[in-house]
Formats: C-alpha cells, structure tokens, sequence
C-alpha cells in the first residue's frame, strides 16, 4: 500500500506539472470570468422572475378588491330593498374575498422581500464581476508583457551562446593560422641556412654550380681588363 501511495503521488506531481506547463492563465482568467457572467444572469433572472410573480398576484389582489367593492355595494342596496338574507349572502362573500386579500398581500409582502435582496445581490455580484475583470484584463496584460519579455531574453541569450561558439571559432582559426606562419617562417629559416633545400623556388645544384662558373668567369675577365689598363 506504501508503494501505490508513493507512485500514486508521483503520478498526479507529474499530471499536475503536465498540466501547468501547457495550462494559458488568460484562458483561466476568461473562463473565470465567463462564469461569473453566466452567474450575473441568473440573478437577473432571479429577479424578474420575482418581480414578475409579484406583479400577477398584485393583479390578481387587484381584482378580489373590485370584486369586494361591487359585493359591499350588492349588500347595501339588499339592505335598502329589505333583503337581509341578500345582504347576508353578499357580505359573507365579501369577507371570504376579504381574507383571500390578506393572504395575497402576506404573499406580495415575502416577494417584495426576496426581490428586495436579490437586486442587492445582483448589484454586489455585478460590482465583484466588474472588479474580477478589471483585475483580469491587468493580470493577462502583465503576464503578455513577461512572456514576451522572456521570449526577448531567450533570443539573447540564444545569440550569446551563438556568439560564444563563433569566438571559440575565430580563436580557434587564429592559432592554426598562427601555428601555419611560425611553422613557414621556420622553414624559411632552415632554408636560408641550407639545412632544408627549397624545391619550389631557388635554384637546384647545377644551377648553383653554373651560377658560379660564370660568376668566376666574369671575375676573371674583369680582372684581365684590368691588369691590361694598368699595364701589368
């Protein structure tokens, strides 16, 4: 039982962060809303409803008081016509009228009640709806404000590490191509010294050794002409 309790946890910790990662606070926030609106109207229903049976039994009252009217009125002119078991009659029905009045109106006074406090409710519901979506609108527009401000710092420092990765390139390239010209002054160098031959571009052995023949050959003459003139 201790491990299904302990899985069970993990499983609901995991549906929950699930939930959470794809859950928008707007969409909350609008459907929130949406259901204190729905809430709103049935108050107001509420409310006419009330104010619509209070007003048939107003009439209904309004009726029973004329019919009590022409009943008083038949009882007198029984009693001026020496009618008494008429105006008897008429009175005994004016009085039934007379109590069905008073219960109506026992009936109008709990509407009048219950209408009275559901306008009060309606008006707290209406200003609490109103302040929920005021509230609303500001939350959905910081938390637009934030994720676009996250998507901002996500881009940047995207280009950071981009950035960070291009530097390690060019540093990279900048030794090897260090590294390329000390290897070639290097090699330049053991030319120079004769230590390594250059095949690409100076000359071989027999261009050296015919380079010194004439050069000796053109020693040589110089050094004639110039014995001649002096006259050795």
């Amino acid at each position: 039982m201790g491990l299904l309790n302990r899985m069970s946890t993990v499983i609901k910790a995991k549906m929950n962060k699930i939930i959470d990662a794809a859950e928008d606070p707007r969409e909350s926030l609008d459907y929130s809303y949406e259901k204190q609106l729905e809430l709103l109207q049935n108050v107001k229903r509420g409310v006419v409803d009330v104010a619509t049976s209070k007003k048939r039994l107003e009439l209904q009252r309004g009726k029973l008081l004329q019919n009590a009217d022409v009943l008083d009125k038949q009882a007198r002119e029984a009693v001026r016509a020496g009618r008494e078991d008429l105006a008897r009659l008429a009175l005994e029905r004016k009085n039934a009228i007379t109590s069905q009045i008073a219960s109506l109106d026992q009936e109008i006074a709990g509407l009048e009640g219950e209408q009275e406090k559901l306008v009060a409710a309606e008006k707290r519901l209406s200003t609490k709806v109103e302040i929920f979506r005021t509230r609303k609108e500001t939350i959905k527009a910081q938390y637009s404000a934030a994720e676009a401000q996250v998507k901002i710092s996500e881009s940047v420092s995207g280009i950071s590490e981009e950035m960070a990765d291009i530097g390690v390139s060019i540093e990279r390239a900048e030794n090897k191509t260090a590294d390329l010209k000390a290897r070639s002054s290097a090699l330049d160098e053991l030319i120079d010294q004769g230590t390594l031959e250059d095949f690409t571009g100076k000359q071989d052995d027999i261009d050296r050794e015919l380079s010194k023949i004439s050069a000796t050959s053109t020693i040589e003459s110089e050094l004639s002409k110039m014995k001649t003139e002096e006259g050795k």
